[in-house]
């Protein structure tokens, strides 16, 4: 990245959520409690999977990929956050914003690119069945994965550039409670709107893409268990699917409804953002495992003599 532009700005303070003041006690516990169980959850995922080799398949590859981006979509915002909760600097670096900024956006597309791919994954699996396993082979789950990265990547470097080759010579205070784009632009001292038409555009339009592609896997994923005779076929099929669509519709809902709204407060959009950054990390984990036999299995498997057991539905 490119920071050729004579910034006098060389720190910036984070002022946090909008409208908490006072709260920072009890919100550093719902946030320490909500990251503790994100690491945790994601955690034991990713052991489950790596230690079964029932679990070797594209599904559950996916779904470690996923953990992975939990594990740092959360770990973008969530130490520093909880840092000036906890009483110490609410200062953060140029540098340190502009990093913090890359990865917030570079892991946000990768999710939506991420779960386009676990969609597309499930369609093959209901709708082809006998040639699953030929179809989402080795060589092309890699390639998926690999491109979900790399895009986000992509991504994240083009908005942090246009956001960053500004001059910033004015007030260091972010109204916000990280370094995000519509927090840090109107500080900057020059011509915003190249920046603020890119990412607009570049967010917005990933979106609906990413979007539009899970209603037609989705669509066709309807249509063919539709047309399995017997309950117990359509039942299983869904069930197969059931845990992603509710991944999705923890992580797009809350983007929906702030959308919806004419004129959303900060407040609200805060809210969002959080339930996007902390709860859906926190929650994925509990989603793919509550009903996943296969899952807790494999982690019964993993911690044969310990004290926990996970109880059978």
């Amino acid at each position: 990245i490119n920071m050729r532009n004579h910034t006098v700005v060389t720190e910036y303070i984070l002022l946090g959520i909008p409208e908490t003041e006072g709260l920072e006690t009890v919100l550093f516990s719902l946030f320490s409690s909500l990251y503790l169980c994100t690491v945790l959850g994601n955690m034991l995922i990713l052991l489950a999977i790596i230690s079964s080799s029932r679990l070797h398949t594209p599904m559950y590859f996916f779904l470690a990929n996923l953990s992975v981006f939990d594990l740092g979509f959360s770990s973008t915002t969530a130490p520093k956050m909880l840092s000036y909760l906890s009483g110490l600097s609410q200062g953060i670096s140029f540098q340190g914003c502009a990093t913090q900024l890359f990865f917030y956006h570079f892991l946000g597309c990768t999710e939506c690119f991420l779960y386009t791919v676990m969609a597309y994954d499930r369609f093959v699996a209901i709708c082809f069945p006998l040639r699953y396993m030929v179809i989402m082979n080795h060589r092309v789950c890699t390639i998926l994965a690999t491109g979900t990265w790399m895009g986000g990547c992509i991504h994240a470097i083009i908005l942090t550039s246009l956001t960053f080759q500004l001059s910033y010579c004015g007030s260091n205070k972010v109204s916000y409670y990280f370094c995000d784009i519509p927090a840090i632009l109107p500080l900057a001292c020059g011509d915003t709107s190249l920046a603020q038409r890119v990412g607009f555009t570049n967010v917005g339009l990933l979106s609906l893409i990413c979007f539009f592609l899970i209603l037609v896997s989705y669509t066709r994923i309807g249509i063919a268990i539709s047309k399995i005779r017997s309950a117990e076929g359509r039942k299983r099929a869904f069930s197969t699917c059931s845990a992603h669509v509710t991944a999705i519709l923890c992580a797009y809902g809350p983007v929906i409804i702030i959308y919806l709204q004419p004129n959303p407060s900060a407040l609200l959009g805060a809210i969002i953002q959080i339930l996007n950054n902390h709860v859906t990390p926190m929650l994925n984990p509990l989603i793919y495992s509550l009903r996943n036999q296969d899952v807790k299995s494999a982690l019964r498997n993993a911690f044969p003599k310990r004290s926990f057991t996970l109880r059978k539905n």
